[in-house]
């Protein structure tokens, strides 16, 4: 039974769908103003190993990411560059694509542009105002009245004078109180006209929070069974999303027994690098298509589940080869087996552990350890009992998207930009050589074509009947 840690219970519930067999999941998306980095592949790895966990578990899943074209970093970019708001943003999704096909991740089922829904955002903010949670300031923004909200603060778990403004959250001089934040932007006279829209509170743009209330509701309804995102839009991004949402339907006589917006909150931790949080303004962020021409992406995806999707990470070179390292463990005990596609037994105890560690909040590194032991047995055992292992181990790997390829293929490719020199064919050559020395009984010989090829990153494994296979190191 699959149980989810719920950010606003701060607890694990047992995941029970709104309508049986089917789930609604709605994911915050990137801003397309830049080339992706490696905090957004977590939200992507993390999120396509949810789905596919669902999947797996017999859930029919609709997939929403959003995808956020109008922002005031767009903006700016756009400006800089003398170019259209459309052809920047363009641009960067062709390239967010790039990188989710590189990294060999699922496509939402649906990836909705904040563009695309002012009208929905429109009605919305229409109906906090009508409820009087909302007001036009004196700058002509429209803001949400947060001290009007009743429940607001459930999600970050503080109370209203313990919260400040976030960072994303602009405080103009139209606003009656620091907390509130911006559902509408007014137009400035300097900035482009593919940058505004006609409203009832005159011409602007939507701000960054009621895009995803819209999207939500107008995609999935307006109670739907998870949300999930980065922990650093918990507050304030999620916890307005909550109030907008919520407000919009009852008010301000909103309380925690109406029906909520989301019935369980998703969040994965942060990417740190030499223990500090990743993030532009500390210049210590890495693109995802930097890392892919260093890394396999399997390895990258292998990184990213080796820990606890809540649990905050440390990037650093060493922890990928370590990655790589672990997966070569895997794929050589895949290759030591003919491939064979068996049907799982739901009763095999590798099933079962592998099982009961994903229902426990998707606990990838439980279930990764238990993708180890069944390694090591594959390792150990002969025969039809090897094939049916091997065949176990791939299909429950296949689940988080791993050992999907040919083990000899991966084996022999190595690290990307590692600087190897031989080639596949220099290598059979060697291989020959070494086999001709050891059948001359030079045996000094054979083993040093074994050491120098070691030196070049070559590994040489002797096999019973006089077979040498060859991997990376």
């Amino acid at each position: 039974m699959l149980q989810i840690y719920n950010t606003l219970s701060r607890s694990k519930q047992i995941f029970k769908p709104i309508e049986p067999g089917k789930v609604k999941l709605y994911v915050c998306g990137m801003t397309v103003y830049d080339f992706c980095h490696i905090g957004h592949a977590r939200v992507m790895i993390v999120f396509d190993m949810v789905v596919r966990w669902l999947r797996a578990s017999g859930y029919e899943v609709t997939y929403v990411r959003n995808i956020t074209d109008i922002d005031d970093k767009i903006i700016q970019r756009a400006v800089e560059n003398g170019e259209p708001i459309a052809a920047l943003t363009q641009r960067f999704i062709d390239a967010m694509h790039a990188d989710s096909d590189e990294l060999g991740l699922m496509h939402p089922d649906q990836e909705p542009r904040a563009t695309d829904f002012i009208q929905q955002m429109q009605g919305m903010i229409g109906k906090l105002i009508e409820k009087e949670l909302a007001y036009q300031g004196d700058d002509g923004d429209v803001n949400f009245a947060v001290r009007l909200f009743p429940e607001y603060g459930r999600l970050s778990g503080k109370s209203l004078d313990e919260l400040n403004a976030g960072e994303r959250v602009a405080i103009g001089g139209g606003k009656r109180d620091p907390l509130d934040f911006v559902l509408w932007k007014s137009a400035k006279p300097e900035e482009p006209a593919d940058t505004r829209w006609a409203s009832p509170w005159g011409e602007g743009r939507p701000g960054w929070h009621i895009e995803c209330s819209a999207m939500s509701c107008d995609l999935l309804g307006e109670h739907f069974d998870i949300h999930g995102g980065g922990a650093d839009l918990q507050f304030p991004h999620h916890e307005n999303e909550i109030a907008q949402s919520e407000g919009a339907l009852y008010g301000q006589s909103h309380t925690a027994r109406d029906q909520p917006m989301v019935n369980y909150w998703m969040h994965n931790g942060h990417i740190r690098v030499n223990e500090e949080k990743m993030s532009k303004s500390l210049g210590n962020f890495f693109l995802i298509r930097d890392v892919l021409k260093r890394f396999d992406s399997e390895v990258l995806r292998f990184f990213m589940l080796r820990a606890h999707y809540r649990s905050p990470i440390n990037y650093s070179d060493t922890q990928l080869e370590e990655s790589r390292a672990g997966l070569v463990r895997l794929y050589t005990a895949l290759a030591q087996a003919p491939a064979q596609s068996l049907p799982l037994d739901a009763q095999s105890p590798w099933v079962q552990r592998f099982t009961q560690a994903m229902n426990d909040d998707f606990n990838t590194p439980e279930a990764v350890a238990v993708l180890f032991d069944l390694a090591s047995e594959v390792n150990r055992a002969q025969g039809d009992e090897k094939i049916q292992l091997a065949s176990t181990l791939k299909a429950l790997a296949n689940t988080l998207n791993f050992l999907q390829r040919d083990p000899t293929v991966f084996l022999q490719a190595g690290s990307r930009g590692d600087g190897a020199t031989l080639t596949a064919e220099q290598i059979e050559t060697q291989i020959a050589a070494r086999v001709a020395a050891k059948l001359a009984k030079d045996f000094a010989k054979a083993d040093l074509i074994r050491k120098e090829l070691l030196e070049q990153g070559v590994v040489l494994e002797d096999r019973p009947g006089g077979v040498t296979e060859w991997r990376r190191s």
